[in-house]
């Protein structure tokens, strides 16, 4: 099944084109001749949301043992293929969902759409007990350099499981917990991929210079004799109230450089008008070094280092707005809270200024111009909204809802959610680590620079 590509208003002549193979995989088709590259994007609906008690981490652990041989290609084979071959790649797993990317030269493409069939139809074939304790280990030790022992490596862990309630989906992160990972065995693995890796659980996008008809034939030849799976339960419910009721906190002490105040705001699910707006109102209050907080904090009051709010856009639960402030020398943590409830409550009151409005809009259809600028960023935005939202095209058209909203719209959403009766709170207090204790290198809890992982989605700031 296909459908014709015609350019949307607002998509800036960009187009796709979808098809359905009879196993149920989902094809996104999108052109660009600019230049001889071509990104395959695949996105398998399955998170950390979907995993249960006792058994967290597994859907990220998976990502790692995707990277560890199939029927056909052994061991390290599938990152030698596509390097060799001029290509770039990697995986990563969020809440929502775990993708797998490649960026090859066009004559290239059809071996990134071969090594990606046959990881899905044969994976099982290559899963071992070796492979699976590998890998099990290089998570641990993953979570041990990113999250452990680093400087507020557990912040992000720590207000999820506060902002979302015991036994809600999404109250563990994807990292997952060492006694989870200890846990899990092989048959816990095999039982995971026959369930969630699947063609009919999967979208497949392929964007660059490209033959849409040659490619929809080699998507075919590899990916149609890879059966269905109907076994796959739908995820728990993570619909909550919309607002906390009340302020959650948390005071940390650790061996970190400076004093911080770190919230989580809960706010309106992704692909709604109003996860729009706040997405806005964000942007004008901690979007950079022109934003409300930055000049309030680190200009004017010389209170902190840095000042940021992001959003972190989720579909299947209330996104979360999250502020990080560093405190500056000696300054105490109460007198950064008590200034950043006076500029919340100023811009509830008041709004955004009409030359704010046009500048966080500008900058919200900057970064959408940028992801979709790079066949990578577009392979993976028309996946997202295949997965998550049911439409690939509404990607090409993103910005224009951006554009839509309207100054009222932001300042009523910031007035209902942006309080402090709606946010889990981390204080955090430095003290003096014994000398063994101290970490042996540092790195942002959301980055990764291995090959295979970046088990997080960090809000924009």
């Amino acid at each position: 099944m296909g459908h014709t590509a015609t350019a949307q208003a607002g998509s800036g002549g960009l187009t796709a084109t979808e098809h359905r193979l009879a196993n149920g995989l989902r094809v996104v088709l999108s052109e660009d001749h600019l230049t001889p590259v071509a990104a395959v994007c695949l996105w398998y609906d399955v998170g950390s949301r979907h995993e249960v008690k006792g058994r967290t981490g597994l859907a990220h652990l998976f990502e790692h043992l995707m990277f560890q041989g199939s029927k056909q290609v052994h061991g390290n084979g599938h990152f030698e293929l596509v390097q060799g071959a001029g290509g770039s790649l990697n995986g990563t797993t969020s809440f929502e969902r775990t993708n797998y990317f490649e960026t090859m030269p066009t004559h290239q493409l059809e071996l990134a759409l071969w090594l990606e069939a046959d990881r899905m139809g044969s994976l099982l074939a290559a899963l071992d007990d070796e492979s699976m304790e590998n890998q099990r280990d290089v998570v641990k030790n993953e979570r041990r350099q990113r999250y452990d022992n680093v400087p507020y490596g557990t912040a992000f862990e720590k207000l999820t499981a506060l902002a979302y309630p015991e036994g809600h989906p999404y109250h563990h992160t994807p990292i997952g917990s060492m006694a989870d990972l200890d846990a899990a065995t092989l048959e816990d693995a095999r039982a995971f991929f026959r369930t969630y890796y699947a063609p009919n659980n999967a979208v497949l996008s392929v964007v660059g210079d490209i033959d849409p008809e040659k490619t929809l034939a080699w998507v075919e030849k590899y990916f149609g004799s890879i059966p269905s799976h109907d076994g796959k339960q739908p995820p728990r419910d993570g619909s909550l109230p919309e607002n906390i009721g009340e302020q959650l906190r948390e005071v940390v002490e650790e061996d970190v450089p400076a004093r911080a105040l770190m919230a989580a705001y809960r706010l309106p699910e992704d692909g709604t008008r109003e996860c729009d707006a706040v997405d806005l109102a964000l942007t004008v209050l901690g979007g950079g070094e022109s934003s409300r907080l930055h000049n309030r904090l680190v200009r004017r009051d010389q209170t902190a280092v840095a000042a940021g709010f992001g959003l972190l856009r989720l579909a299947g639960a209330p996104s979360l707005g999250w502020l990080d402030v560093k405190t500056s020398g000696g300054v105490e943590v109460p007198q950064i809270e008590t200034a950043v409830d006076e500029e919340l409550a100023r811009f509830a009151e008041e709004g955004p200024t009409p030359e704010e409005m046009e500048r966080a809009q500008a900058q919200l259809e900057r970064e959408w111009l940028d992801r979709l600028s790079t066949v990578a960023g577009r392979a993976d935005e028309l996946c997202r909204y295949a997965v998550l939202f049911g439409d690939p095209q509404l990607a090409l058209t993103a910005v224009e809802r951006v554009l839509d909203v309207t100054a009222d719209e932001v300042r009523a959403v910031a007035a209902a959610r942006l309080r402090p009766d709606n946010r889990a709170v981390l204080v955090y207090e430095p003290v003096a680590a014994a000398e063994g204790d101290r970490p042996d290198q540092e790195a942002p809890a959301d980055s990764d620079t291995t090959e295979q992982s970046d088990d997080e989605e960090g809000a924009r700031q």
